[in-house]
């Protein structure tokens, strides 16, 4: 039996009941036949109108919801705990009640699935965290300088270390692009620009170029950049982020390594000398450098065998070491640099402010010389320490030396038995 029929039934009996009474029982004033007849007729009209209005409100109100329910949740093959694992359902409220059942699993079934997704939320949001933790950390302490540029708005940062490798703090300078542009040396944009547009144009993998930016005390530094573009899903380009890393000292070697080898190949004896301190002297940028050899061992004074001083070569000259800073070198067999002071610590060297002395080391390791560099102004470490790359050189001059002092013996010895005196060479 339908959901209506049963809500129907009690008002269709009470009717019944109600109309078989105003027959047969005693209804005051309906004792002619006529007014009974007609009270049975009205009140028979009044049931049938009760029960269409009754029936369409259960249509409205409950059958046609209940309907919908069964309609978005289908359950006739839903498992009943009642009668059984499988069976139809043609009853609205046992059909309504068994998608309630169901929906109430899937409610439990959601909520677990809910409190699972929140434990791996809470998992995620931890270890990126601890991502972001670890990438904050290694930014700060690494050499690198970030800077993002937002292709969509137009916004451009600067990471607070990329301004403090060019010695600004983070509020100096503003996070625009033509701040950036501004620090790249004018010769090097259209390079860089170009860079730019061939990675975003999708013509290159990666971005990458070397250029000079001008740092805050007003000289250019070399930076090797390398950068990379987010793309939207259509490969439009969104963001461009890129790591600036100094190269300056790399390539200050470079240059003084192409300096100096393009100008003593080829040379030997007194010519490599002088080629060397000339060239030494206009690779670093100082007043003075000299070559010299020892007098005798252990050493007390030296002798140079090439000498520049003010873009010129001068005489040659021999030298007591005690007072100079050219004595810890030979002292201490390790190279000896003074940033600044030397006229103070050294008073026979007032006119200099600066000095860089290397031992140079015989195959017995011995040493047997040194070359040294003197300028009247600071000289920066990160300019001159460059050990390795001068060992290169000091070794060069060392075999010259040995070379020098065996056509010196063979001179005197040639000259011993032939018995003329000996003339230095």
């Amino acid at each position: 039996m339908g959901l209506r029929r049963k809500l129907l039934l009690p008002i269709a009996g009470c009717g019944l009941l109600m109309l078989v009474y105003l027959a047969v029982g005693w209804v005051p004033g309906a004792e002619p036949i006529a007014t009974r007849v007609g009270i049975l007729i009205v009140v028979a009209a009044g049931l049938v109108l009760l029960l269409a209005v009754t029936s369409a409100a259960i249509d409205a109100y409950v059958r046609r919801p209940l309907a919908a329910i069964a309609h978005a949740y289908p359950c006739e093959s839903a498992p009943n705990p009642r009668t059984g694992p499988l069976f139809r359902v043609s009853n609205e409220i046992e059909q309504a009640r068994t998608t309630i059942d169901l929906l109430h699993g899937k409610v439990e079934n959601l909520e677990q699935a809910l409190e699972l997704a929140t434990e791996q939320r809470r998992q995620i949001d931890v270890a990126l965290r601890s991502s972001e933790e670890r990438y904050v950390l290694a930014m700060r302490t690494a050499d690198d300088g970030l800077w993002e540029w937002n292709l969509q708005t137009n916004d451009f940062v600067l990471s607070p270390r990329w301004k403090s490798m060019l010695g600004y703090d983070d509020e100096e300078l503003p996070n625009t692009r033509l701040s950036w542009l501004q620090c790249v040396h004018p010769a090097d944009v259209p390079a860089v620009e170009a860079a730019l547009k061939s990675h975003l144009d999708g013509t290159t993998p990666r971005y990458e170029q070397q250029l000079r930016l001008l740092n805050k005390d007003g000289q250019y530094r070399w930076v090797s950049s390398t950068g990379s573009v987010i793309r939207h899903a259509n490969g439009r380009p969104s963001r461009l982020i890129a790591l600036d890393t100094d190269v300056t000292r790399l390539r200050r070697i470079e240059n003084i390594l192409q300096h100096i080898v393009e100008g003593t190949s080829g040379t030997c004896g007194e010519d490599f000398f002088r080629t060397l301190v000339r060239h030494f002297a206009g690779a670093l940028d100082v007043s003075c450098a000299f070559v010299t050899e020892c007098n005798g061992w252990p050493p007390k004074s030296v002798h140079t065998l090439a000498f520049w001083f003010q873009d010129s070569f001068r005489e040659n000259f021999e030298f007591e070491l005690a007072g100079t800073p050219c004595e810890a070198v030979f002292n201490l067999k390790r190279p000896a640099f003074h940033a600044t002071g030397v006229g103070k610590l050294f008073p026979r060297d007032e006119q200099f402010d600066s000095y860089y002395g290397l031992p140079i080391f015989n195959s017995e390791r011995q040493v047997v010389g040194h070359m040294a560099f003197f300028d009247e102004k600071e000289m920066k470490e990160e300019d001159v320490l460059m050990d390795s790359v001068y060992s290169i050189f000091t070794a060069r001059a060392a075999m010259e030396i040995e070379r020098k002092m065996v056509l010196d013996r063979l001179t005197r010895d040639y000259a011993t038995a032939a018995g003329t005196p000996a003339i230095n060479q």
